[in-house]
């Protein structure tokens, strides 16, 4: 299956102007822990970053930074791993393990922002498939015991 078809759509996304303050915000009134940092190149919104939660803890406030001054670009960009939207699941748990990062962007053939995938998102995948599949288990001794009658 096409990790395209898996990932979150709904990302929400900031600039490299935007200040550490503005990303905290935007991570608080949207409930996630990361923000991927976009860059519009020809009416396309493609990922140059990922900032998260922990980030801006590590980087502005321990060190007791003005986050209305910091803005993610000062914040520096790490390798950007990616994810392509028809890449397979296995395949982009790799890329995550061998890279050691929790989220992905997941872009399109030309490079455009169209979900974000996470370890969390990948480790319910299997969670509910097992569900369904007790759900089988349960449902069989529920016939059988009707059939019984």
């Amino acid at each position: 299956m096409p990790i395209g078809d898996v990932c979150i759509r709904d990302v929400v996304v900031a600039s490299r102007e935007t200040t550490a303050r503005e990303a905290a915000r935007l991570m608080a009134e949207n409930h996630v822990g990361n923000l991927v940092v976009v860059e519009d190149i020809g009416g396309r919104r493609v990922p140059v970053g990922i900032i998260t939660d922990r980030d801006i803890v590590r980087n502005v406030v321990a060190e007791s930074l003005d986050a209305g001054l910091f803005t993610l670009g000062d914040l520096g960009a790490r390798d950007l791993v990616t994810a392509g939207e028809d890449q397979g699941i296995y395949e982009c748990m790799q890329q995550m393990r061998i890279n050691g990062i929790r989220r992905m962007p997941v872009v399109d053939r030309k490079g455009g922002l169209v979900g974000i995938i996470s370890l969390d998102d990948l480790i319910q995948l299997p969670a509910e498939e097992m569900s369904e599949l007790a759900k089988v288990i349960v449902r069989e001794q529920a016939r059988e015991t009707l059939t019984r009658r």
